[in-house]
This record gives C-alpha cells, sequence and structure tokens, in this order.
C-alpha cells in the first residue's frame, strides 16, 4: 500500500465523521418536526395514545422498508437484552418528551434537551472510559451550567414540564451511548427494528390510561407523525453508527432553530430570555467541543504518517 493511499485508509476508517454529521443534521429536522405535531395532538389526545401511534406507525413503516430486503434475519442478535433496555430507555425518552410538550412551548423542550449530548459525553467518559483532557471536561461543565441557565432555578420555569424535559434528556444521553457501542457489532437495521418493537410494546401498556378514536381529520396528522419519527429515528441510529457520540451529538443543538421556527409558526410562542440565552451557552460548548475534537483528530493523523 502507497504512503499516500495509507492515510486516506485511516481516513476513511475514522467513523466517517462529516456523514455522521450529516445525519444527525438531517434527525434533528425531522425530530422536530415529529415534536410540533406530537405538541398538536397531545392536546386533544392522551400522551400514551400518541406514543402507541408514534412508535407503531414508525414500526410498521421500518418493517415495510426493509423485511423486503432483508428477511428475519434482521432481527437476529447476539445481544437481545442490550437491546430490550435500549428501546424501554427509548421508550421512556421519547414519552416524558411528548409529555413535556403538553406543558412548556417547543423552544422550551428542545434547549432543556440539549443537555442529552452532555450526558452523553459525561457516561461516554465514566463508563465507556473514552478521554476526558481538561479541556473537554471544562466545556461539559459550561454546558451543564447554560442548562441550569434555561431551566432559571428557584423561579417558575422549574415547574413538571421542564423536569420531564430534563428526564428525557438523562434517558437520551445514556441511549446515544449505548446505541454508539451497540453499532460496532449490530447494523442500523437491526437497531432500528429491536427499539421501535420494544417501544411499541411499552406504548401498548400506555393505553389503558386513556384511548379516544382519532377523527378522520387527525388522521393525516397521525401519518405524518409516523413517518418523521421513523425517519428520525433512522437518521440518529445511522449517525451514531457513523461517528463518535461527542462529535455528532452537540449537532442536536440544531433543533433550537427548528423549535423557535415551528414553534412561532405553529403556536405563536417567543422564547424567553433564559430559554435562548441558556440555550447558546450550551451550544456553544458543544461546537467548542467539536472543533477542539477535530483537532486531536488531525494531529492524530499527523503523527500516523
Amino acid at each position: 500500500m502507497t504512503s499516500l493511499a495509507l492515510p486516506l485508509l485511516r481516513a476513511e476508517r475514522k467513523d466517517r465523521v462529516f456523514t455522521g454529521i450529516g445525519l444527525m443534521i438531517g434527525s434533528t429536522l425531522l425530530l422536530t418536526l415529529s415534536n410540533a405535531l406530537s405538541k398538536i395532538l397531545v392536546a386533544h389526545y392522551p400522551v400514551g395514545e400518541v406514543m402507541f401511534f408514534r412508535s407503531s406507525g414508525a414500526l410498521a413503516l421500518c418493517c415495510a422498508m426493509l423485511l423486503p430486503t432483508r428477511g428475519l434475519s434482521i432481527v437476529r442478535t447476539r445481544m437481545p437484552g442490550a437491546h430490550v433496555a435500549r428501546g424501554l430507555s427509548q421508550a421512556v425518552s421519547q414519552t416524558l418528551t411528548v409529555a413535556a410538550l403538553g406543558l412548556l412551548p417547543l423552544a422550551s423542550v428542545t434547549a432543556i434537551g440539549f443537555s442529552a449530548p452532555l450526558f452523553a459525553a459525561g457516561v461516554a467518559i465514566l463508563f465507556h472510559r473514552e478521554r476526558a483532557d481538561a479541556m473537554r471536561c471544562g466545556f461539559l461543565v459550561v454546558g451543564f451550567v447554560g442548562v441550569l441557565v434555561v431551566t432559571h432555578p428557584g423561579a417558575d420555569t422549574v415547574q413538571l414540564g421542564a423536569l420531564l424535559a430534563l428526564g428525557n434528556a438523562v434517558m437520551y444521553g445514556s441511549v446515544t451511548v449505548a446505541v454508539r457501542s451497540m453499532a460496532k457489532t449490530e447494523s442500523a437495521g437491526t437497531l432500528l427494528i429491536w427499539q421501535m418493537g420494544v417501544m411499541t410494546i411499552a406504548h401498548i401498556g400506555l393505553l389503558v390510561f386513556g384511548f379516544h378514536c382519532p377523527q378522520r381529520s387527525d388522521a393525516l396528522l397521525f401519518s405524518i407523525l409516523c413517518v418523521t419519527n421513523a425517519g428520525a429515528q433512522f437518521l440518529w441510529t445511522r449517525a451514531l453508527a457513523a461517528a463518535p457520540a461527542t462529535v455528532v451529538s452537540p449537532f442536536y443543538y440544531l433543533m433550537l432553530v427548528w423549535g423557535i421556527g415551528l414553534g412561532f409558526v405553529a403556536f405563536g410562542e417567543v422564547p424567553n430570555v433564559h430559554v435562548v440565552l441558556g440555550a447558546f451557552v450550551v451550544m456553544g460548548s458543544g461546537f467548542v467541543l467539536v472543533l477542539h475534537e477535530a483537532r486531536l483528530v488531525r494531529r492524530s493523523y499527523a503523527s500516523s504518517t
């Protein structure tokens, strides 16, 4: 192998960082639209019912797309316990998000959710022994300060909706690292089928708390919700399989832009100063962290050539 081809091969194997970033950005767009549709529907239907249609519809779409080409082999795995645990965590995470959307503006739920990548990086450092230099830890601390600004402790913003959104962030962060580690041996299709299947079963249990027969006028909204949720989960899973969680997760912050825009257009919501200021503190720490990680990767490439 020539000296020119060697660094190119190494670069290709370095998690395809830019592909992962693009997939994460696409996921944030679809996830924001899915959250906006959930916010509309949860105002008229029980949270459990919205979650059931959201997950079961996405499962049906995933099966329709993946089973014809992969068959039942797509569900084969040596890690069933890990898949079930991940699916349950994601079911809880998404349920908390939708419940929070019924109580808070879209941008506020989005901003609080920005702490998820910070939890992901923290879990990666503590439990997966990823690198934890002083600068990286400093960015995480600054990010958590931004979360405190968003939630504004001691003020009216710390309410049930904020706590639900923060609970989602904790669960999302842990699931992010789980996907990253499982993606080393499991395909994106297998991860997705198992996740949506476990989530659907979990959300069936929520139907005992209430079910209203959907009106015809809402059928289209439920259909779009299923498509956007399935697409968001697929792109999110592929993004975390393509690149390190600490690199792609900060681009989750772009949801603030989509959240503010959709919140204003669809619900007439205008975020307060604490939400915007805190969100930008978290976003700033995340983007600087990305630059720091990219610099370390370049140094690694240079030293290996």
